[in-house]
Parts: structure tokens; sequence; C-alpha cells
């Protein structure tokens, strides 16, 4: 007995360190996933005190009255264009102030701890009269903000791992070639499968949702309306990523190794766990690619900002555009057969 089961672990030790394509992917990607990370977060221990910078008005003219102030140690500034959203985040305690320049301006939050000792600090450095406004909003706990990033990561494997495995399980076993012989064509079985899985995928994450909403108290303060058409355009763009990346597959492993590079860096770049507002400017501009971004930043819209369908028309339109072009690549370069 002790024989046999040495021969199959040898075989199957065989079988996996020659199908080169795993082997690599197992080695690399790690590899790769680290590097990345460590790029991401080069820069050691976080700041104590987030502020927003309001730069889209800004005069190079114009002296800089909080010079000294944003040349304080552990104080991160965050750059924002738009004044509402820097205040939005201020009301919501992701930032601890924020201040214009051109306008010789400061708002703060009195609900916030850190806000008033950075304005202690402010004042200690600006020796000339500036404006003070408040804004008033209660914090939103971590739990409040991570749950869109939960339920659209958890779509995401759905949409990848529930359907990518699958077409290539059927390509393996001869399905395919089966299917091949009936009048189906190859753009009819994509569009079957990503209706079949996107009815699965919308049911469980709306059911996730509502049960963390009604449940666990957290916030909704958009409609569930508006949240179902988004995740309704979220569903289908990831599940056309994940015929995508299947189209072509003839193993599994491969396919594994395949999804997991596509998926993994998706949820980095996406926002599931954290902001990336202080990313690098590169890391922000990928992710403005990555269905997912668009996905989760929309759902925290309508989840905590009580956003509706008409706000999130760039989400939905992103959305949109990149299942199209997915699809109509699935529906290209799709294979019956392994030959």
């Amino acid at each position: 007995m002790f024989r046999r089961m040495l021969a199959l672990w040898h075989a199957r030790n065989l079988e996996f360190v020659r199908d080169r394509a795993s082997l690599s992917w197992n080695i690399a990607f790690p590899l790769l996933l680290v590097l990345g990370l460590s790029l991401a977060f080069s820069q050691g221990q976080p700041d104590q005190y987030r502020v927003g910078l309001i730069t889209a008005a800004t005069s190079a003219q114009q002296p800089n009255v909080f010079s000294d102030f944003s040349q304080l140690k552990h104080i991160e500034f965050v750059s924002y264009r738009q004044t509402e959203q820097a205040l939005t985040k201020l009301r919501q305690h992701q930032l601890d102030l924020v201040i214009d320049p051109s306008l010789q301006r400061y708002w703060l939050n009195p609900q916030s701890a850190k806000g008033y000792l950075l304005e202690i600090i402010l004042k200690s450095q600006v020796k000339q009269s500036i404006e003070m406004k408040e804004v008033s909003g209660q914090a939103i706990s971590y739990v409040d903000w991570v749950l869109p990033g939960i339920v659209g990561m958890n779509m995401m494997f759905s949409g990848l791992f529930g359907i990518g495995f699958v077409i290539v399980r059927y390509r393996k076993n001869g399905v395919l070639k089966r299917l091949k012989a009936t009048p189906l064509s190859a753009s009819e079985f994509i569009f079957s499968q990503i209706l079949s899985r996107m009815f699965i995928q919308l049911l469980t994450s709306m059911l996730i949702a509502l049960a963390c909403v009604e449940l666990l108290g957290l916030k909704m303060n958009g409609s569930y309306f508006d949240l179902f058409v988004l995740m309704l355009c979220g569903s289908m763009a990831l599940i056309s990523v994940g015929l995508m990346m299947a189209s072509k597959c003839k193993s599994e492993e491969f396919a594994g190794g395949l999804l997991n590079m596509v998926s993994w860096p998706m949820m980095f770049l996406s926002g599931v766990w954290f902001s990336l507002d202080s990313a690098h400017p590169i890391l922000q501009l990928v992710a403005n690619f990555v269905p997912l971004s668009h996905l989760v930043s929309g759902m925290r819209d309508i989840m905590l900002n009580g956003a509706n369908v008409m706000e999130l028309l760039p989400n939905i339109f992103s959305l949109l555009a990149m299942m199209l072009f997915c699809t109509a690549i699935s529906a290209r370069l799709f294979s019956w057969g392994e030959d």
C-alpha cells in the first residue's frame, strides 16, 4: 500500500512539474505580488494625520500661507481637485482637515479629535489671518466603509473562478466539442454562461448586502434599486473578464494561475481594503482600467453618500465598455476543443 501511495505521489509531482505554465505561475505570481505591494507601501510607517489639499484653484503667483504647515512631518497631504469630494471625506472622518491655499481657508470637523489637534498645530504655524469653516458629520466605521469592497470582491471571485474553471473543464472533458456539433454559436454559448452566472451572482450579492444592512445595522443611505443596477453592470463586466481568460485555456492549473494573476492585483488596485487617494498617480491611473474599481467606488457612493444612478453614470459606462470589449474578445478567440 505504501509503495502504491508513493508511486501516485511521485506521478502527481511529475505531472505538476511538467506543466511548466502552472509551475511558473505558482512561483512567479507570489513574488510579483510581494514586489508590487513593496512598491505600493514603500513609504514605511504611515503618517498620523491626513489633510486634504485643494489644488484646482491654486495660483502660482499667490503666496501659500500654509507653506510652513505643509513641511511638518507625520502629516499626509492628499490632493483633491474638487472641494466637495474632500469635504465629504472630512465629514466621514476619513480626513482630519481640509485646506485651500488659494482661498486662504481651511475646513474643520469639530467632532474629530485629530482635527482639533491639527487646528492647534496649524494656527501655530500660520501667522496670517485665515478663514475657518466647520462641517459636521458622523464618522464612517471601517466596517461600513469596507462592506462594499467585500461584496465587490465576492462578485469578482464568483465571476472569474465561477465561470473560468467551468469553461476549461468543459473544454478538457470534450463537452464543448459536442456542443460545437449543435447549431449553438460561440456568442450564444458565451451569453448563456453570462446570464446563468449573473443570476447567481446578483442574488447572492444582494442577499449579503441586505443582511449586513438590516441585521448588522450598517449604513445604506442610497436605494437598493440603484445598488442593483450598479451590481448588474459590474457583474457583466467581471464575468466577461473571466470568459476572456478562459477562452483559450486548456489546463485547469494554468487557468487557475491566470485567474489569480488577474484577481489579486485587481483586488488591491480597486480599493477593497484601503483607500487609493494617497497612492502613486500611476497606480491610480491603472485602477481606472480595473472593473472592480468602478464597482466598489460606485457601491460606496450609494451606500455611504446616498448617490443615485445618474451620479454614477461614469462608473456604469466604464463597466459596460469593459464588458463589451472583453465579450467581443471572448467570442473572437473562443475555442471549442483542445485542438
